[in-house]
C-alpha cells in the first residue's frame, strides 16, 4: 500500500451533510479531493465510498463497523463530526492503526441553552398548555405554575455541559447543586451534593449530563426516580440508556414527577421514515425531542471546524492528540526534516529495531517522539534525508517484525 502521497491525492469522503466548515478547513490546508454526501449512504454504496478513501467524515447514523473498516483498505483517519463515537468500532480501528477523531465539546452552549429553554417551560406548564390550545381548549390558569428563580437545579454530571448549564442557571437566580463520580471545582455559587440520593432529593428539576458508560446505563431506575422529590422535573439530554423509559413514564402517570424533558432514548429512529415508539408520547407534560441538543447551526460549525483540524493535523504532521482509540502525541512542526511515522505492535524490542535502521543507514536523527497504550506503539522520527532516502528508510521501518503501518511526511 504506497504511504506517502502529496495531498491531491488524498481521498476525503464526508457523510451526513458535514458542515461547509469542515470543507473549508481541508482546502485550506491543500486538501481538494473530497467526496460530499448530503445523508448516510446504503450500506453497499457506503463500501464503495470508503473503498479508497483515506480519510473518512461521519455523524452519528453512518455505521463504520469492523466490516466497513476493513473495506476501506486505504483508510488512515476517521472523523467523528460530533461527540459520541459509538457508531464506529474503535477496537478494529485501532488494531488497523487507525486513529478517531471527534468534538466533544463543541456542542455544550447548545445543549445548555436547551436544557434552561427546557426547564423554564416545564416550571410554566408550557407543553400543556400549549398541547390544549392546539386541541381548542384554553386553560388561562396560574395552577401548578412557577418562575425557576429562587428553585434548585440538580444536575447530574458536572463536566463541560454540566457547568455551562449551572452557569446559565444562577444567571436566572437558580440554587444549583450537582452530583459527578469525581471530585470537580464548583463555578459560581454551585454545591456539591452529598451524593446521588442527596440531589434528587433536594432538587426541583434535575437534569442529565453524564457519559455513556457500563455505570450509567440504567443509572435512574424506579428506586431513583421514587427518590426524586414530589412534584419535580426529570431533564435528560446526556444519552438514551441512563433513565429506564418505562420507570419515568409510570412516575409520569402516578404524579411523582410533574414533567419532564428528553432529547435522548434507548432506541431511536435511524431516518424520518422510521416512526419514533415511545410511551412518552402520551404525556402532554413531557417535552420529546429527536436528539437535538446540540443540533445548531454554531454548533455544527464548530465541529466542523475542530474535527477536520484534528484530521488534517494528523495527516499533515501526526498528531493524535484527542484520539479516542490511539496513543496521544502532540507533536511540534518539522521544517527541513522528513517525518517518518512508525504504529507497531507494542511488543519489547520494536524501538531498538528502528534506531537500528537509521544508525546503520548512517542518519541522524533531529527529533523522536514515542507514546504507547497495552497494543499499539507509535513512533514519530525526523530526520535530514532526501526525500528517496526518506522512502528507503521507511521500506526499511515496513520490515521490522511487529509493524502495523509506516507513513512518510515531508
Amino acid at each position: 500500500m504506497k504511504t506517502s502521497f502529496p495531498k491531491k491525492d488524498i481521498k476525503i469522503v464526508l457523510l451526513e451533510g458535514i458542515h461547509q466548515s469542515a470543507i473549508e478547513v481541508f482546502h485550506d490546508a491543500g486538501y481538494t479531493w473530497i467526496e460530499h454526501h448530503d445523508k448516510a449512504l446504503p450500506r453497499d454504496e457506503l463500501f464503495k465510498a470508503i473503498a479508497d478513501a483515506h480519510i473518512v467524515g461521519l455523524r452519528s447514523r453512518t455505521q463504520l463497523d469492523a466490516e466497513a473498516i476493513v473495506q476501506a483498505r486505504r483508510l488512515l483517519a476517521v472523523g467523528c463530526f460530533c461527540i459520541g463515537t459509538n457508531q464506529v468500532d474503535l477496537d478494529q480501528a485501532h488494531d488497523r492503526a487507525v486513529p478517531v477523531f471527534n468534538a466533544p465539546y463543541s456542542n455544550t452552549r447548545s445543549v445548555a441553552e436547551l436544557v434552561i429553554a427546557e426547564a423554564i417551560l416545564l416550571m410554566r406548564r408550557v407543553p400543556e398548555r400549549n398541547a390544549e390550545c392546539h386541541r381548542g381548549g384554553w386553560s388561562k390558569s396560574a395552577d401548578g405554575s412557577f418562575e425557576v428563580r429562587g428553585k434548585t437545579l440538580g444536575i447530574v454530571g458536572y463536566g463541560h455541559i454540566g457547568t455551562q448549564v449551572g452557569v446559565l442557571a444562577e444567571a436566572l437566580g437558580m440554587h444549583v447543586i450537582y452530583h459527578d463520580i469525581e471530585a470537580k471545582l464548583a463555578l459560581g455559587n454551585a454545591s456539591a451534593a452529598r451524593d446521588l440520593d442527596d440531589l434528587l432529593a433536594r432538587s426541583d428539576i434535575v437534569t442529565l449530563h453524564v457519559p455513556a458508560t457500563p455505570q450509567t446505563a440504567g443509572m435512574l431506575g424506579a428506586a431513583q426516580i421514587a427518590r426524586i422529590r414530589h412534584g419535580a422535573m426529570l431533564i435528560n439530554a446526556s444519552r438514551g440508556n441512563v433513565v429506564d423509559i418505562d420507570a419515568l413514564a409510570a412516575a409520569l402517570k402516578s404524579g411523582q414527577l410533574a414533567g419532564a424533558a428528553v432529547d435522548v432514548f434507548p432506541k431511536e429512529p435511524k431516518s424520518r421514515d422510521e416512526e419514533f415508539a415511545s410511551p412518552l408520547r402520551e404525556f402532554d407534560n413531557v417535552i420529546l425531542t429527536p436528539h437535538v441538543g446540540g443540533s445548531t447551526q454554531e454548533a455544527q460549525l464548530n465541529i466542523g471546524t475542530e474535527v477536520a483540524a484534528k484530521l488534517v493535523r494528523y495527516s499533515d504532521n501526526g498528531s493524535t492528540l484527542s484520539a479516542v482509540n490511539f496513543p496521544e502525541v502532540s507533536l511540534p512542526e518539522h521544517p527541513g526534516s522528513s517525518r517518518l511515522l512508525h504504529i507497531h505492535h507494542n511488543v519489547p524490542g520494536v524501538l531498538s529495531r528502528i534506531n537500528d535502521v537509521f544508525s546503520q543507514s548512517g542518519v541522524n536523527i533531529n527529533g523522536q517522539h514515542l507514546q504507547t497504550d497495552g497494543k499499539i506503539g507509535y513512533v514519530v522520527i525526523d530526520v535530514s534525508a532526501s526525500e528517496t532516502q526518506s522512502e528507503a528508510l521507511r521500506e526499511q521501518l515496513a520490515a521490522i517484525p511487529g509493524t502495523v503501518r509506516t507513513r512518510l511526511l515531508y
